[in-house]
């Protein structure tokens, strides 16, 4: 068998028990219980690690004294195992689906921006069309929403491949880049104002990103490249129900994505401050799996996503 032959699982015959295995093994990390997780007696179990690793020419597990660990080959053949059984999971979701009209379960994920901007007006419009259908939304960061794709736990996601080491694998569909905006209260005296300056800005009470982050070295960047040090009093937070109520109660200003901004201000939690930042966050898009076959549900998803784009962006 040579291991660049992308059909020797079939020769190998390759059984779905086999993956069970190596998920419960890593589980347990012990032969005796992952066996009797799946039903099986020891020696059974052992004879089909034993023939998964005869069968790879390698190693899948350490033996140790008590229990057992994954070699680097055997967390490979792990991930794989626990993709491969999440995939067909979800062939039987879409035939049930098919079978009875589309429902199902799609699973999205969405940075900040487009998962306020864009995401509710595309599920509304897919739920005109498949009201069964479920839709999981999860809004985190860039990195946590890739991590989550590439382990298949979300259909596909919506943000920033920030790591162009992280692309292999990836599909990347550019929708649009995330202009920044300055928000205060309502009311906050800089609203006022018709030639207000970064400078201005600079010496005022700022809540940021924390320091790491793309937000925050962006705007520290911002200031640098007008001869400015950055806001010195500040708070670091990214927990937005928290924002808005310390800038209501304050005259504190925050940096945050325009089309965020739009709807916070729409419903009178704070204003836009009249100054165009010079800062951008880099572009945002459709992100999913070379390897993963969208089900008609999450295709639907992703359409609704691409019209819905086009009309904002």
């Amino acid at each position: 068998m040579k291991n660049s032959d992308p059909n020797w699982f079939l020769r190998a015959r390759l059984k779905t028990r086999q993956l069970l295995l190596l998920i419960a093994l890593d589980d347990t990390r012990n032969i005796h219980r992952a066996a009797s997780e799946l039903n099986m007696t020891q020696p059974a179990a052992s004879k089909q690690l034993k023939d998964l690793e005869d069968m790879l020419g390698v190693a899948l597990f350490e033996r140790l004294p008590r229990g057992m660990r994954p070699t680097i080959y055997g967390e490979a053949m792990i991930r794989h195992a626990r993709m491969a059984l999440t995939s067909l999971s979800k062939a039987h979701e879409d035939i049930v689906a098919l079978k009875s009209g589309l429902s199902g379960q799609v699973d999205v994920g969405g940075i900040l921006s487009p998962a306020m901007a864009l995401l509710p007006p595309a599920i509304a419009r897919v739920k005109e069309q498949a009201p069964m259908l479920r839709i999981g939304v999860e809004v985190e960061s860039s990195n946590i929403l890739l991590s989550r794709l590439l382990h298949g736990e979300l259909d596909f996601i919506i943000g920033r491949i920030l790591d162009d080491e992280a692309r292999g694998g990836l599909l990347y569909e550019e929708l649009a880049d995330e202009p920044i905006c300055a928000v205060a209260r309502v009311g906050h005296p800089f609203h006022a104002r018709t030639d207000l300056s970064l400078a201005d800005l600079a010496s005022e009470a700022w809540i940021m990103a924390p320091k790491g982050s793309i937000l925050r070295a962006r705007c520290d960047q911002m200031f640098r490249e007008q001869g400015l040090a950055p806001p010195s009093n500040v708070v670091d937070t990214t927990a937005i129900l928290f924002i808005t109520s310390l800038l209501q109660q304050t005259d504190f200003i925050y940096a945050m994505p325009t089309e965020v901004a739009r709807y916070y201000t729409q419903a009178r939690l704070m204003d836009i401050l009249p100054i165009e930042l010079p800062c951008r966050m880099a572009g945002f898009g459709i992100i999913t799996r070379q390897d993963n076959l969208l089900s008609p549900g999450a295709n639907l998803v992703l359409q609704a996503i691409r019209e819905v784009a086009k009309m904002i962006y």
